[in-house]
């Protein structure tokens, strides 16, 4: 086992994976930009080096500056968190080659899942569903382009095969709007990525997110952690995510998830990650794979009992999973609400200092944050200030405890989102459960039409 890592991150996944270290008696240094000097996780850890000011570029991605700190404080691996430099190839590669250890798979595997067009290959190389569409990059031949538009069947969406986060996608509905559709999103592929390879796939009207948490280790051992239901989004980024998804056969998600298994046998996958679906008329649909720890992994965590961010750095450290998949067993239910720093309804950021930070309490309530009374949030970063994360034994027994939490959560100082996701917690259609990925955009968009009329 390690003796010190490095965590290469900031926010609330710092302290996450500081907790984790911790616990397995490994001491942490934690690298910070000038902005967050006085975070929580950089108080408590035994280390910590600043590597540059408040601007990310400068700081939490700049590769030499983290190279240069986990070489001065002797730290033997390093743990990326996610968003910022985790899926990056390139650094996973100056790591290892810097002779550290990088908690997370191997640079050609995150190179491989990056590149949605040799995903997708793989995935259906190893029996995993996909969603229809173009058999790789789209050809330069306008013709052939049409012709592979056919035969997918309108809607269909482009996407760019070095994309992410919800850029770099366009839906068309129609055959005229087809080559010039194409022909822009290669553009901003190009200008976005560096990469203006785009692909096709039919768009499905009205799916819901639903995602397949994995470990694996470098002895091709490899189990799926049961699914996650991330459906209620807004511009493709996430605010509320629950284990398991309602209404799913556990059938289902058993065949699906051990062929998720199997590709992470057949490629070669090392540590954590996350496959993720669209899931429609009982069908699921890979759609890409994230390379690394997710936002949403308490939920895991709490219906399986199993700490997913020790079990990457067991893995890292050349440990075999401790584990088969008949040991897993899955219990109750969890629900995850991403508390941010913005307005509740025009979802502006609101960074400034928290005058008063009141978590709340009680059974079956976790919060992970790094917020406390006094804490100025930033202005450079994502606006995610923590996640109070509930469990059940059932799902509405989930619910009302997130409904008590998030009454006895107190913010002052700053603006939350937390009336949103009081208002969501009481919403109809959360409470049947299945909603699609657009609920929460339609629901939005008709209440602003409501005020605009009012207005």
């Amino acid at each position: 086992m390690f003796e010190k890592i490095l965590i290469a991150n900031r926010g609330e996944i710092a302290l996450r994976v500081q907790r984790a270290c911790r616990e397995l008696g490994i001491k942490t240094v934690v690298v910070h930009s000038e902005a967050d000097r006085e975070a929580k996780y950089v108080k408590l850890a035994d280390e910590s080096v600043c590597i540059g000011p408040a601007s990310s570029a400068l700081s939490y991605l700049n590769i030499p500056a983290i190279i240069s700190a986990a070489e001065v404080t002797d730290a033997q691996a390093i743990h990326p968190g996610y968003g910022f430099l985790s899926e990056n190839a390139d650094f996973a590669e100056r790591v290892e080659s810097s002779g550290f250890v990088f908690i997370g798979p191997r640079a050609e595997t995150i190179r491989l899942m990056g590149d949605k067009v040799s995903a997708k290959d793989a995935m259906k190389a190893a029996g995993v569903p996909c969603v229809p569409g173009s058999d790789g990059a789209l050809p330069e031949d306008p013709k052939e382009i049409i012709k592979i538009g056919r035969a997918v069947g309108y809607p269909v969406i482009i996407k760019a095969a070095g994309g992410g986060g919800g850029r770099g996608m366009r839906v068309v509905h129609t055959e005229a709007a087809l080559i010039n559709a194409v022909a822009m999103t290669r553009q901003e592929a190009q200008t976005a990525f560096g990469n203006p390879m785009v692909y096709m796939e039919k768009f499905l009207e009205n799916p819901r997110h639903v995602e397949i948490q994995v470990l694996a280790d470098e002895f091709k051992n490899a189990v799926y952690l049961g699914e996650r239901d991330c459906s209620m989004q807004r511009r493709h980024q996430k605010v509320i995510e629950e284990a398991p998804a309602p209404g799913i056969p556990a059938r289902l998600i058993a065949r699906v998830g051990e062929r998720c298994a199997e590709a992470c046998r057949r490629i070669g996958y090392r540590g954590a990650g996350t496959f993720e679906f669209l899931y429609e008329n009982g069908e699921f649909y890979f759609i890409e794979m994230n390379t690394r720890v997710q936002v949403e992994h308490p939920v895991t965590e709490l219906i399986t009992g199993i700490d997913i961010v020790q079990e990457q750095i067991r893995i890292a450290a050349g440990e075999k999973l401790r584990f088969k998949q008949r040991d897993i067993q899955f219990r109750g239910h969890a629900i995850e609400c991403r508390v941010n720093a913005e307005d509740p309804f025009t979802f502006v950021p609101s960074p400034g200092t928290i005058s008063w930070w009141h978590p709340p309490g009680g059974p079956g309530v976790r919060v992970d944050s790094h917020a406390y009374s006094g804490y100025k949030v930033p202005p450079h970063y994502d606006s995610m200030i923590g996640k109070i994360i509930t469990f059940g034994d059932t799902r509405e027994q989930a619910i009302r405890r997130m409904r008590i939490a998030l009454s006895e959560t107190v913010v002052q100082g700053i603006k939350t989102n937390i009336p949103l996701h009081q208002e969501l917690m009481q919403d109809a259609r959360f409470v049947e459960g299945g909603t699609s990925i657009h609920y929460l955009e339609h629901k939005l968009a008709a209440k602003n039409e409501v005020k605009s009329v009012e207005g």
